[in-house]
């Protein structure tokens, strides 16, 4: 359990208690919290419960991450308990774009709370965004012309799935299906589901329990990258596509803003 001793602590200072306050609350001692902090003992079962019950957090993820790479943003609900959500961050404190690439897109489902894999995707900062925590996400398939197989998505994290938008399109995680990339219709109140319609028609609408759904992310910008060639769409490039998109967009606001 080599980082619970540094999350206790980090988890006390994020609720600003003292050691004193953080013990009341827990109907600890202070030296019981103290002894945890500094690592001379690691607290048992019935004590990592009583933690977990407290923060809403998963045991696991209280033993295994390091929770200093994450602030109290970097959470989020899955069924009663809260999962690690890592939030990547420049030297400002501004949000960076995490992109997805397209090889990785299996090994989101497994690497989507974990701060390591979230950690050694390449970042990139679009300072035009709306305010949120954003991604970059490979479209493969034809389910969505005229976006088209090997384009990228930019969407913005929802925080709550309740607030999904009808007829808006989204890149939802669930575990059976992975990523996909739909137009989403809220049926919530009827069938507890969201409905996935594709824009090519070829395909059928589905519904998906939300109880299914891990993350949820609106549609924000894309990117076509079909005039590039295969050895050509290496993640550099696509890196390069998206700080181009920042430099045009720049320029037509420069130009609106001139009254042209």
């Amino acid at each position: 359990m080599k980082h619970i001793q540094t999350n206790i602590k980090h988890l006390r200072t994020l609720k600003q208690f003292s050691q004193e306050r953080f013990a009341e609350e827990l109907s600890w001692t202070r030296s019981m919290v103290g002894s945890y902090e500094e690592g001379r003992s690691e607290p048992p079962i019935d004590r990592l419960i009583e933690l977990s019950n407290y923060f809403n957090i998963p045991i696991d993820i209280l033993v295994k991450n390091d929770l200093r790479l994450a602030n109290d943003t970097s959470f989020i609900e899955v069924g009663n308990k809260r999962v690690l959500f890592p939030i990547t961050v420049n030297e400002a404190n501004e949000d960076l774009i995490e992109i997805i690439p397209v090889k990785a897109t299996a090994g989101y489902l497994q690497g989507y709370s974990d701060p390591e894999y979230i950690e050694q995707l390449q970042k990139i900062k679009l300072p035009f965004l709306p305010t949120g925590t954003h991604r970059a996400f490979p479209i493969s398939g034809d389910s969505m012309l005229p976006v088209k197989d090997g384009s990228f998505v930019v969407a913005k994290f929802v925080d709550d799935i309740k607030d999904v938008k009808n007829g808006r399109t989204y890149i939802v995680l669930t575990k059976e299906d992975g990523l996909v990339y739909k137009r989403v219709y809220n049926k919530i109140e009827e069938k507890n589901c969201l409905e996935l319609h594709s824009d090519n028609k070829f395909y059928n609408p589905y519904d998906v329990n939300i109880d299914a759904i891990i993350e949820l992310w609106e549609f924000t910008c894309c990117i076509n990258t079909q005039e590039y060639s295969e050895n050509e769409l290496k993640l550099s490039s696509i890196v390069t596509m998206f700080q181009q998109l920042n430099v045009e967009l720049k320029s037509i606001k420069g130009l609106e803003n001139n009254g042209v």
